[in-house]
């Protein structure tokens, strides 16, 4: 069984609680990252993953006489989390360069060195985000089947990300990548916001009303590692409801009137499908803004 993980940027929000959970459930780990944790579980190794050389450095560290890696040279899985993570915070193309190079580094020194499951945080910005009256999207709830409509160079890396899964895992057949394409990632204490977007549901219209709390995020992530599974695969990852308290259906009725609804939302039922992460992944969120 997969116990020796590599996380990618393991210091970021979905990173502390990809970290924590992996911990938690015995599993080795070794966060690589710019920077360390500010409430390390794990052992830490500084790294720019857009140098192949510290990739694979990264890849195959051992760490020191007495460190818990000192046990194996190869991770069994690697999740790759780390990315600038929003689009508009740096210029697009150094977003774009970042997050395709580093991407590509991760994929590649992985498969060289033997490792057989990649786990990556793709996006879903990927599906057209943001989604307005005047940029619909095609359908809801949306699946994975959702056209792919990248509107930035941020989401337009997570595409080009999985396409690359799809190849590099062709030339690798007996390797499992799997991409998560995350919703808007909440801790606990960003449940206090969401009081303030009930009365607006406009504020909340780009995603569809998604989110995705940080420690369901690390439930996929730790279910993608242990699914017995070889492919390129790609999964939308949010919780079971919305982010707000009025029905789903009605939110589509009122803000999206025109958009086919491929079937009828049930109270504050997600408009973001998790059906095919929940059948393929055995992903089954447990935390909600409701009950914080």
């Amino acid at each position: 069984m997969t116990k020796n993980v590599v996380v990618t940027g393991g210091s970021g929000k979905a990173g502390r609680a990809v970290c924590r959970d992996l911990v938690a459930h015995g599993y080795t780990v070794l966060n690589i990252d710019t920077m360390p944790s500010p409430d390390p579980v794990c052992g830490f190794y500084k790294v720019d993953l857009c140098d192949l050389g510290q990739v694979f450095d990264a890849l195959q560290w051992t760490g020191g006489k007495d460190h818990p890696f000192r046990k194996f040279r190869t991770p069994d899985a690697v999740v790759h989390l780390a990315a600038i993570p929003v689009p508009d915070t740096m210029p697009e193309d150094v977003t774009f360069r970042n997050n395709v190079m580093s991407t590509y580094n991760v994929f590649d020194a992985a498969v060289r060195c033997g490792i057989k499951r990649i786990v990556w945080a793709s996006s879903e910005t990927t599906l057209g985000l943001p989604f307005g009256p005047s940029n619909p999207p095609a359908y809801a709830p949306i699946d994975e089947d959702h056209p792919m409509r990248p509107e930035s160079a941020y989401s337009l890396s997570k595409d080009l990300a999985e396409e690359m899964a799809r190849q590099i895992q062709r030339w690798n057949p007996d390797t499992g990548f799997i991409g998560l394409r995350l919703s808007n990632v909440m801790e606990p204490h960003d449940y206090a916001r969401f009081a303030g977007w009930q009365d607006d549901a406009h504020l909340r219209e780009w995603n569809l009303w998604g989110y995705i709390d940080a420690r369901d995020a690390a439930q996929a992530v730790r279910k993608a590692i242990e699914v017995d599974f070889t492919g390129a695969e790609h999964f939308i990852i949010a919780n079971a409801d919305t982010a707000m308290e009025r029905p789903s259906a009605d939110l589509m009725r009122d803000i999206f009137p025109h958009v086919p609804l491929r079937r009828q939302p049930q109270g504050n039922e997600t408009l973001l499908s998790i059906d095919k992460a929940r059948r393929v992944l055995g992903y089954a969120p447990e935390h909600s803004w409701r009950k914080a």
